[in-house]
């Protein structure tokens, strides 16, 4: 357990400070190559769809009434959109299945917006500048599809039951040109939150200065439980239309971090209006679906009994990891007051907090010793932490002995950095170390 260093006097403060650089000298010596960046399945999750590769098998390929080798049926399959209807608490009717990426699905609704506008409510969004709110921390890829636009994006705070809508009501009843917001409303990406009822119904209730603001709801760890089950999915497309906004909501969702991470199969729901407005544009680009990939996946997961069943497979094998990663935080970092973390229930990440002003420089040192993260700040819009003190953990690609050792080396560059933080802020500029 790490001494608490705030409180020690300075000739303490110097004895922690040149053990904890004995200790990163030792660590570089290891040489290690060690990689938790990305929230990527394992090799032993990806092989759990294995089986998947053999399918259609027999030649049959029709199903739905569909050959699924031809053109045309651009909404997807019907039963894939019954079985994952389900799963999403979505109704098939206003449930899409479409290609392997919903980071594409969302690049897609972006653009169709930006150049033709959301449909009846308004002009296209290139004509006006147009600004995004977005919860912290969050999904730099969100954040990158946005930025590519020229779209300002406007940080507000995650809470423990999800994003803050005292600020964000206040936020969007002033500015017309805030046009939406990124949600991901289950085992938030990084934070591991998941949006209560009433935090929902406040984004959908909210009264706006623009008529046709999105919310961009991400709902990619709908049922990836670390613990016990998912909770149940919020039916958001019907709480939008009870609180009179029926047309706000895009929901993305795919089968990415399920089957095949690059093999999946994406989704789109929204109103029936909103699917008739996707639909409209996607048929300039695109004449079906890969609808032979859709019927594997059909009939690898029967139905949704069979993605729960799968999803406890995975959690077999991610559980441990995460265990491992908080367990080896609490043992190295525990009641230090240098470092926080949280226990997630569900998701791909681990949320760690470090002492202000001192991110960017632990990510430094780990990766000058053979340990590479998420760069510091990426879960903040243009990568700026104005605090330095997020970094966010993927634990589920590496074995587990890797991920011991990668957190553990993380935890020396943490007690080095908060030790030489707290000498700094002790002395005058002169008297820095480097």
């Amino acid at each position: 357990m790490t001494t608490f260093l705030p409180d020690l006097d300075p000739r303490d403060l110097e004895v922690e400070l040149a053990r904890y650089r004995a200790d990163y000298a030792a660590l570089k010596a290891r040489q290690l190559a060690l990689d938790i960046t990305r929230g990527k399945p394992a090799p032993e999750q990806l092989d759990l769809s294995s089986s998947m590769l053999a399918l259609p098998g027999d030649g049959d390929y029709v199903i739905d009434g569909i050959d699924c080798r031809n053109y045309g049926h651009l909404a997807g399959l019907p039963s894939l959109r019954e079985l994952f209807g389900e799963v999403l608490n979505i109704a098939p009717a206003n449930l899409l299945a479409g290609g392997t990426s919903s980071l594409e699905t969302m690049y897609d609704v972006l653009s169709f917006a930006w150049i033709h506008g959301t449909g009846a409510t308004g002009p296209a969004w290139s004509s006006d500048p147009v600004k995004f709110l977005c919860p912290v921390p969050g999904y730099d890829r969100h954040f990158a599809i946005t930025e590519s636009f020229g779209i300002e994006l406007i940080p507000v705070a995650l809470l423990s039951d999800g994003p803050d809508t005292t600020t964000i009501r206040e936020l969007v009843a002033a500015d017309p040109q805030i046009k939406g917001i990124w949600c991901v409303p289950t085992y938030s990406n990084p934070s591991g939150v998941t949006y209560s009822e009433q935090v929902t119904r406040d984004l959908m209730s909210m009264e706006t200065a623009t008529p046709d603001f999105r919310i961009f709801w991400d709902n990619a760890y709908a049922i990836h439980p670390l613990t016990g089950d998912a909770p149940p999915g919020l039916d958001v497309l019907t709480i939008a239309d009870q609180e009179g906004h029926p047309d706000r909501p895009y929901v993305f969702a795919s089968t990415s971090k399920m089957t095949f991470a690059g093999g999946g199969v994406s989704f789109f729901a929204g109103s029936p209006e909103n699917v008739a407005w996707y639909l409209g544009h996607l048929s300039r680009k695109r004449i079906g679906q890969d609808k032979v990939n859709q019927l594997r996946h059909v009939r690898f997961f029967v139905d949704a009994a069979g993605v729960r069943a799968h999803m406890r497979k995975h959690q077999q094998i991610l559980s441990p990891k995460f265990d491992l990663a908080t367990s080896t935080l609490q043992r190295e970092l525990g009641n230090s007051g240098i470092a926080s973390w949280t226990q997630p229930s569900g998701g791909y990440f681990v949320n760690l907090e470090v002492l202000p002003g001192t991110a960017k420089h632990v990510v430094a040192l780990a990766q000058a010793a053979g340990i590479t993260l998420t760069p510091a700040g990426s879960a903040f819009p243009s990568g700026d932490d104005p605090r330095d003190s997020h970094i966010r953990l993927a634990p589920t690609l590496p074995p587990e002995h890797e991920v011991r050792l990668a957190v553990e080396g993380l935890c020396t560059c943490i007690r080095l950095a908060a030790a030489e933080y707290v000498r700094r802020n002790r002395h005058a500029p002169s008297q820095e170390t480097a």
